[in-house]
């Protein structure tokens, strides 16, 4: 994510480049609009791939809520179907807010909601492995490893909204330290909550942990704050995506018709999406390897290779080569798990 930040810098303090917004400006003053291109395309599936899996996360959550069967019928269709289109209006009000600065305060709601049901449900899961102790494995193998860490790298799905964020930070020299900080509490806190929630449950683990729980109001309630945490962040991860199509079809003025446009079609996706965790895993696998670790690298390199000594230049080129590895290998065993789900 720094990577990004530097590079940015640099060629900002070097006369006649222009204002660089977002990681597709990056990518064309890197490598012209072949690199603009490139990014592009992989921002738009990257950010609409995480607003997909959080409408299927609350659509599933709230029918296995309110309709524990999961098989009920409302109106003709499915219940996921219709708490997927219940959220449809509500997504529209809130993704035509038109910047990132007036979404904040929901955000920080957003993430205090979270982090208290994240907090109940590690709890809840360290209670229960003390109770059934479930035989537990060490290691999966390794088309397990591979499908893991695409998810692993799909849970940092933040890469996209560095730039923007950077733009809009009061005190830059600091946003470094601050980011520095925020992503070790969450690698923690995933590292603990993906831990804490296998060792309770074992190989009965789903893919939506909260639906091990059962029934009972704590859990009711934690499933209930965990969708109201993804739906209020739904407008923020899809802020990359409207800065890629309004600058590709309205000269990069705020256009509301065409926001509502790619809520509609992200809505639709979501519908068709059968698995929650192979679709993390695809996405994860394929494109955020190449957002997080392959290009910011590659541009790094390339900005700054008259610079970087020997460690710097092997630095970089084995983030790119790690990048590729990963994405290659995560992206095969999550296409294997989707095919044989489909057999």
């Amino acid at each position: 994510m720094m990577l990004l930040v530097f590079t940015r810098r640099k060629l900002e303090s070097i006369h006649g480049f222009s204002k660089i917004n977002s990681f597709g400006d990056l990518g064309f003053e890197v490598c012209g609009p072949l690199g603009r291109f490139a990014v592009d395309i992989m921002i738009v599936l990257a950010q609409a791939g995480f607003c997909i899996s959080y409408l299927i996360f609350i659509a599933n959550t709230l029918a296995y809520v309110f309709n524990a069967d999961n098989q009920a019928s409302i109106l003709g269709l499915s219940s996921k179907t219709v708490y997927l289109w219940a959220c449809f209006p509500f997504q529209l009000g809130l993704n035509s807010i038109a910047t990132l600065t007036h979404l904040a305060p929901l955000s920080i709601f957003a993430d205090v909601v979270d982090l208290a049901a994240v907090g109940v449900v590690m709890v809840e899961d360290v209670l229960v492995f003390l109770k059934n102790r479930p035989e537990l494995k060490a290691f999966g193998g390794f088309s397990v490893f591979f499908y893991g860490l695409g998810v692993a790298v799909y849970s940092f799905e933040g890469i996209g909204m560095i730039l923007p964020l950077e733009l809009e930070a009061k005190y830059k020299d600091k946003f470094g330290k601050v980011l520095a900080l925020c992503m070790a509490f969450i690698s923690l806190l995933y590292g603990a909550f993906g831990i804490l929630g296998y060792m309770a449950f074992g190989e009965e683990t789903k893919d939506i942990i909260t639906t091990n729980l059962g029934a009972g109001l704590i859990s009711t309630l934690v499933q209930l704050g965990l969708c109201v945490n993804l739906f209020i962040t739904f407008p923020l991860m899809m802020n990359p995506v409207y800065e890629v199509v309004e600058r590709r079809l309205c000269d990069s003025r705020y256009c509301l018709w065409l926001r509502w446009v790619v809520v509609l079609g992200v809505s639709l996706v979501a519908l068709l999406v059968p698995n929650f965790a192979d679709f993390l895993s695809l996405v994860g696998s394929s494109v955020c390897c190449a957002l997080g670790f392959v290009l910011p690298a590659a541009f790094h390199l390339m900005v700054f290779k008259k610079e970087l000594g020997w460690d710097g230049l092997i630095m970089d080129a084995v983030i790119v080569v790690l990048g590729v590895i990963m994405g290659v290998s995560g992206t095969w065993s999550s296409l294997l798990e989707i095919f044989a789900s489909k057999a």
